[in-house]
């Protein structure tokens, strides 16, 4: 690996500890190199917080090596001041000669014009290292940006005859507890997670991530809820119901349950990200009109003979298989899906 690359794969390494707590804002992560040796590195830990060239560049011992360094950052320092200083303002006034950079910003508020900055100020500028890394690293923040809607996750879990729920519908355990805990994972990674009414109503499911260290996702529901099946409700957590007429202090409200307009609305939200977590019907209705981009699928080794069919996707690319104490999991992805090049970011 050239040395570009090896200090680029650190960068992707720091912005990996902001995963589920810096949106609507991108991971980042940033390295300062002088003579082979990092000197400084930083990552961006939260929106409003500083970004991670600031934390890079207050981490070095001796400023005076500044004016000689390369800094290695995986998306083009911003240019404009918001709730934090404009970086690439900042990387001109400690004089570092040299930035190295995997992706240029799709945020109309920067898209290059960090860049540009850059190289007016005389800042010799490197780009495209790692680039399709980058993006999948991202993936939720170019899509949002590009595509103008969130990135859609599908998840669900079938026993290996296909069936999401036995006969009656009774809410059961499919998978093992620590398939479950990887769920409570990705919740804390995603902004919103989506079910179904009838999920509401069978499951009374809290949709949080008590099993992993992180923030819960923002709950949305399509299809109006029954009384009484709030206790989803919790001071600092709106939550999103979409086909409802009825007011509630509690929830924003939408009498649409067209997807594109429900995705539509979310992104008007700066969601950037969505876990459908069902059921079957609510899946189904995504797989259909092509709204998703990933789908995660467990698959148990019990068998029910009859209940609950599971969802079937009718247009994908496998991406791989895990192993999870007994119970597979297969990543697939949408065939429109650019972002992901070789799902080390996962």
């Amino acid at each position: 690996m050239s040395g570009h690359g090896r200090y680029m794969r650190r960068c992707f390494q720091l912005a990996l500890n902001g995963r589920g707590s810096t949106a609507p804002n991108p991971m980042v992560g940033a390295v300062l190199v002088y003579e082979g040796k990092i000197i400084g590195e930083g990552w961006h830990r939260k929106a409003g917080l500083p970004h991670a060239e600031p934390e890079a560049i207050e981490r070095v011992k001796d400023a005076s090596l500044l004016g000689k360094a390369t800094l290695y950052v995986n998306l083009e320092p911003c240019s404009h001041q918001g709730r934090t200083p404009a970086c690439s303002r900042l990387i001109i006034d400690k004089r570092i000669p040299e930035v190295v950079v995997a992706n240029v910003d799709s945020n109309p508020l920067v898209a290059g014009t960090g860049l540009e900055m850059l190289r007016r100020a005389g800042v010799r500028v490197t780009t495209g290292i790692l680039e399709k890394d980058g993006r999948e690293l991202n993936r939720f923040f170019f899509h949002y940006h590009e595509r103008k809607r969130p990135y859609v996750v599908l998840k669900w879990a079938q026993t290996a005859d296909g069936y999401m729920a036995p006969p009656g519908g009774t809410a059961y355990w499919i998978t093992n507890r620590y398939a479950r805990q990887r769920v409570h994972q990705w919740r804390s990674q995603m902004q919103a997670i989506l079910i179904g009414k009838e999920t509401l109503k069978r499951d009374n499911p809290l949709l949080d991530s008590r099993f992993w260290n992180g923030r819960p996702p923002l709950p949305v529901i399509l299809g109006e809820p029954q009384e009484g099946d709030f206790r989803l409700l919790k001071p600092g957590r709106p939550v999103f119901v979409f086909g409802s007429k009825r007011e509630n202090p509690g929830a924003f409200r939408y009498a649409d349950r067209d997807l594109s307009v429900i995705l539509e609305i979310l992104y008007r939200h700066e969601i950037q990200s969505v876990l459908v977590e069902g059921g079957a019907q609510v899946l189904q209705a995504f797989i259909e009109t092509g709204l998703w981009d990933e789908a995660r699928v467990f698959t148990s080794p019990r068998k029910f003979g009859s209940g609950l069919k599971s969802p079937v996707l009718t247009s994908f690319s496998w991406l791989k298989t895990e192993m999870i104490a007994g119970d597979k999991l297969d990543w697939f992805i949408h065939p429109s899906n650019t972002f992901i090049h070789h799902g080390r970011y996962l």
